[in-house]
């Protein structure tokens, strides 16, 4: 199981994998963006891209053309987690860039020892070579779909973040990913848990938009964030600029939500119960 990979000292960081088998809900930008103010409160983070489109990392300033090592090499052995981390303009918060390479990783994996367990291992083996560095945060971008790249980010993770866009479709995508979850949970990584649902999107003049978040709240109660993600330019204008929005503009409605949002997940984590 994962969890015997990683260290019990209580400096272990907690792995936060952001997932949602749907595109298009906002999940690379929530993990910029919460990576981002997570360590703007003081947290070190470290954010490992696994979507082979590699937007986390165009969105950190990292252009395609200015990766080396990425996740793929990682996953298939080739290098260490260690050699792709790199230093962003944010203090606190490192990169493991994602190139399109990771899409053949499913391929090269499909035969080989601990197949769904190659990232787990990786993280556990770089966090106990990080000697005098304590990790708070390991925060994995997941990509859109259910793939071995995403059973890796489960098999690793200690708690799943969920980003739901405002639209009655994204309501089947979400059932889809909680029984993911529980079927992950049954056969992979019995300690894995939802920390949360963060909506996406929102706009409160739509009507439907204000639907779906009461559906939501009705019946998933305090598993939904209070924080929801406004519909906002500057968001979607951020990633061009290759900056999270909380450096291209903190002051914009949907920064300020991040800033809440990372607040949140902060609480839930100090509220949680501590094992024995």
């Amino acid at each position: 199981m994962p969890s015997s990979n990683r260290s019990a000292h209580p400096s272990s960081p907690r792995i936060l994998a952001i997932a949602n088998q749907k595109g298009g809900v906002g999940k690379t930008t929530t993990a910029i963006n919460l990576s981002t103010a997570l360590a703007a409160v003081g947290e070190t983070v470290l954010l490992i891209d696994l979507d082979p489109q590699g937007n986390a990392s165009t969105g950190l300033g990292v252009p395609a053309a200015g990766r080396g090592v990425t996740t793929y090499q990682v996953l298939t052995g080739e290098y260490r987690l260690e050699a792709a981390v790199a230093d962003t303009e944010i203090p606190g918060l490192r990169l493991a860039p994602a190139g399109v390479d990771l899409a053949g990783a499913e391929i090269e994996l499909i035969d080989a020892d601990r197949r769904h367990f190659k990232l787990a291992d990786s993280i556990a083996e770089y966090c106990a070579s990080q000697s005098g560095v304590e990790i708070s945060y390991v925060l994995i971008d997941c990509p859109p779909s259910l793939s071995l790249l995403t059973i890796n980010a489960l098999a690793a993770a200690d708690a799943v973040i969920i980003p739901l866009q405002c639209e009655f479709f994204a309501l089947e995508g979400l059932s889809q990913i909680l029984q993911t979850i529980d079927t992950v949970r049954e056969r992979i990584n019995p300690a894995i848990e939802l920390q949360g649902i963060v909506l996406t999107m929102h706009d409160r003049r739509n009507t439907l938009t204000n639907q779906v978040e009461d559906d939501v709240r009705a019946h998933l109660k305090d598993k939904v964030y209070r924080t929801v993600i406004p519909r906002n330019v500057r968001i979607s204008e951020a990633p061009s600029h290759g900056k999270p929005a909380l450096l291209y503009d903190l002051k914009c409605p949907g920064s300020q939500a991040y800033i809440q949002l990372a607040s949140e997940v902060i609480q839930r984590e100090r509220a949680r119960p501590r094992a024995a």
